[in-house]
């Protein structure tokens, strides 16, 4: 038989039930209100793979850097002069010349027969003049006979003349007579002369057909020495002690037997292989600091040359600025056109700086977020950071960084949203 259950005690029952429910809820609604408010875990970043930089404080060297070669300072063009057929190339690319080395033997048979022409027309000319020197001599002997020859005569009628007038004086001859013989002296001597005016006339004329046929003899001179030099010019020969570059005829065309060239036609180049200069192609975003007569350094892979800035392209090509570096100390051996360098040029120096390793996300003059490491090397904190001026491989520090601080370089951009990261393993330069 059931027994009637009391009604107070059912009552205290159900709220005792209902006091349960409203502690879980309110429970529940104070651990969700507290679990939204806890910040998430920092991130764990492999510690191994940090790259981790000081910061220091002393002198730091403003620098740029970039790739380049080594080029030969003196670089001569050998050009056709005369066109012809390339009969013989007698040396390579490669080998070394002299001033007299024969590089490239052409043919044209037209300006040989130039030559012979011209050789030809030289001689008609000097046995022209010398005809002409012979015709001259022998009329100038034939005016010369007959002046003496009237002379001679003259003085005979002037001695007859003379005695004529003696005799006239005593009455021994008759005036008819004395004055007939003084005419004829009178007019001999005006033939002498005209005979002595004649001969200087010759002799300017003489001087001037000379003169003349000499000019014409110098031209053809001129013609055969100037298809001399044509003909010299088929052997086409180094002008200065080098090293034969190439053999081309421009767009890479190298030059083969049997191929035509025409005048003026570049068909080699020689280089001095001792005086070599560095071309080091500079970002155009750092090379405004760049100047002439700034020291550099030449780094050829065998060795480190000193130098100094010789020239700067005034124009950009590729995001680059070529950059010309005299070199100042000897090369070393191995040294050769066209060898590929590493170029560095000493811009300023900043004594007394905050600086640290440059950063793989950070540009001069701009403030950056990074990573300040803890003294353990186990946690990274985020700190604003002002960089100053930018070398190669260093940093200044404005501001957010002293002396011994360590900061991570290397790419944290996929961490930035975290104020605080972890390193796993700790980051083992710190300690």
């Amino acid at each position: 038989m059931d027994k009637a259950r009391d009604p107070k005690f059912l009552k205290q029952r159900r709220m005792k039930r209902i006091a349960y429910s409203v502690v879980a809820v309110v429970a529940l609604v104070v651990v969700t209100v507290f679990v939204s408010k806890l910040k998430p875990a920092p991130p764990t970043v492999d510690g191994g793979s940090v790259w981790p930089g000081e910061v220091q404080r002393g002198t730091l060297i403003r620098q740029v850097h970039g790739l380049g070669t080594l080029v030969p300072e003196e670089i001569r063009t050998i050009p056709a002069i005369t066109e012809g057929r390339v009969e013989a190339i007698p040396v390579l690319p490669g080998s070394s010349v002299k001033p007299d080395t024969v590089l490239v033997q052409l043919t044209n048979p037209a300006t040989e027969k130039a030559m012979a022409d011209a050789q030809s027309q030289l001689k008609v000319a000097e046995a022209d003049l010398n005809n002409l020197k012979a015709k001259l001599q022998s009329d100038r002997l034939a005016q010369q006979s007959t002046l003496a020859n009237t002379e001679a005569t003259y003085k005979a009628a002037d001695l007859v003349s003379q005695s004529d007038q003696n005799l006239l004086s005593k009455g021994l001859v008759a005036r008819l007579d004395a004055e007939s013989d003084a005419a004829k002296a009178e007019g001999l001597k005006q033939q002498v002369a005209f005979g002595k005016e004649q001969l200087d006339r010759m002799a300017t004329s003489d001087l001037a057909q000379i003169a003349s046929a000499q000019a014409k003899v110098a031209q053809m001179e001129s013609g055969v020495r100037l298809a001399q030099s044509q003909v010299d010019a088929l052997t086409v020969r180094a002008g200065i002690a080098g090293l034969l570059e190439d053999l081309d005829m421009g767009n890479g065309t190298q030059l083969q037997v049997g191929q035509w060239v025409p005048a003026g036609t570049a068909v080699a180049r020689v280089v001095q292989p001792n005086k070599l200069k560095a071309q080091v192609k500079i970002a155009e975003t750092e090379v405004h600091d760049v100047a002439i007569g700034q020291p550099a350094t030449v780094d050829t892979h065998n060795g480190i040359v000193p130098g100094h800035v010789m020239r700067i392209d005034p124009n950009s090509q590729n995001g680059t600025v070529t950059v010309d570096v005299e070199l100042d100390g000897a090369l070393p051996p191995g040294a050769r056109p066209d060898l590929s360098v590493d170029g560095t040029v000493n811009i300023e120096t900043l004594k007394d700086v905050l600086y640290v390793g440059r950063p793989a996300f950070g540009l001069p003059d701009t403030t950056v977020s990074m990573f300040k490491i803890s003294p353990d090397g186990r946690t990274g904190t985020q700190v604003k950071v002002k960089l100053g001026k930018a070398s190669v491989s260093t940093i200044q520090v404005l501001q957010g960084l002293n002396v011994g601080d360590w900061v991570v370089l290397s790419d944290t951009q996929n961490e930035n949203s975290h104020d605080v990261i972890r390193f796993s393993p700790p980051v083992a330069a710190v300690h």
